[in-house]
C-alpha cells in the first residue's frame, strides 16, 4: 500500500490481522507499506505445526518476507505484540535492518514491566464519563464469551486518546480480525532469553519509540525503561494518544514516523 520506499509492517495482537493497521494516519502517502498477516491470521495459511505461532518463532517469518522481497536491508515496523518478533528480529538479523520503529510495543521479550505508572495514567482520565465502567470492566472476569466481549468493548476507551467514531470503528471491527488459535499459541512455553537486553543494547541499528501518552498497556513509562536499554533510540511521546496513536492523531503520527525513516529525527 502506498509509495515509496518500502516498510515492513508486522501487526500485533497478538493473532490480529494486518488490516487494523489500516494505512498508519497516512503513513503510506511517504512509504510503500509492505503489511504482514502473521501465520494463522488474515488472508495467510495456517501452518501444520502450532508451535510455530510463537512470538520467538515469528522472526523467521520476517526473514523470509524480506528474502522474497529481494531486500539486502529493510525498514521494520512493529506495533504491540509484534514489538517483540520485531525485537527478536533486530537481535538475530541486525545486518538486515536499516531503521526500526517499534509503536506502543509489547515489551515481555525484554522482561520490562509494561504497566509501570499504570496508576497514575489511570488516575489521568478519571474524569472521562465512561471511565468507571471502563475501569471495572478491565479486571472483571467474564463466565461466557458473550461476557468477555461486553467487558472488551466497555474497556475499549482506555486504548485511545479520544472515544470518538473512529476509535469506535476500530474497537468494533476488532472481534473479527483475531484468529484464537495465533493468538493462544503467541506466548505458548514461551521463556524470555535472558541475553537479549544485552544484544539490545548492543543494537546498531536506529531505533524510534512511539507511545502514546494515555496508553496503559505499555505505559510511558515503561517505555522509557526500553529507551534506555537500546543504545541509539529516539523516544516519542504522543501527547493525547492511546495504544492506537494512528487513530488518535494521524498527522502527527505519519509525521513522526515518516522523519524517523527519512533520517531527520536523531
Amino acid at each position: 500500500m502506498g509509495s515509496g520506499p518500502p516498510l515492513v509492517c508486522v501487526p500485533g495482537g497478538p493473532g490480529q490481522a494486518v488490516e487494523y493497521l489500516a494505512d498508519l494516519g497516512g503513513l503510506s502517502a511517504h512509504r510503500t507499506l509492505v503489511l504482514l498477516d502473521n501465520r494463522g491470521t488474515g488472508a495467510s495459511e495456517v501452518p501444520a505445526d502450532p508451535g510455530t505461532y510463537r512470538v520467538d518463532r515469528l522472526p523467521e517469518d520476517v526473514e523470509a518476507l524480506r528474502a522474497h522481497l529481494g531486500l539486502d536491508r529493510m525498514d521494520l515496523f512493529g506495533h504491540s505484540a509484534s514489538g517483540g518478533v520485531c525485537m527478536l528480529y533486530a537481535a538475530r538479523y541486525p545486518h538486515r535492518l536499516d531503521r526500526l520503529v517499534l509503536v506502543d510495543p509489547s515489551l515481555r521479550v525484554t522482561g520490562i514491566q509494561s504497566d509501570v505508572g499504570v496508576e497514575e495514567v489511570l488516575a489521568e482520565r478519571a474524569a472521562e464519563p465512561w471511565f468507571a465502567e471502563a475501569v471495572a470492566a478491565l479486571t472483571a472476569e467474564a463466565g461466557t464469551p458473550e461476557e468477555l466481549e461486553r467487558y472488551r468493548w466497555l474497556s475499549a476507551p482506555l486504548l485511545y486518546g479520544a472515544w470518538n467514531a473512529a476509535a469506535q470503528a476500530q474497537a468494533a471491527a476488532e472481534p473479527g480480525q483475531f484468529a484464537a488459535p495465533a493468538t493462544d499459541g503467541f506466548y505458548a512455553d514461551f521463556e524470555p532469553d535472558p541475553t537479549l537486553p544485552a544484544r539490545l543494547a548492543d543494537l546498531p541499528t536506529p531505533v524510534l519509540l512511539v507511545v502514546g501518552e494515555h496508553d496503559i498497556w505499555p505505559t510511558r513509562e515503561a517505555v522509557r525503561a526500553l529507551a534506555d536499554l537500546f543504545g541509539n533510540a529516539d523516544l516519542v511521546v504522543l501527547p493525547g494518544a492511546g495504544h492506537f496513536p494512528w487513530v488518535d492523531d494521524p498527522a502527527a503520527f505519519a509525521a513522526t514516523v515518516a522523519s524517523f525513516l527519512t533520517g531527520a529525527a536523531g
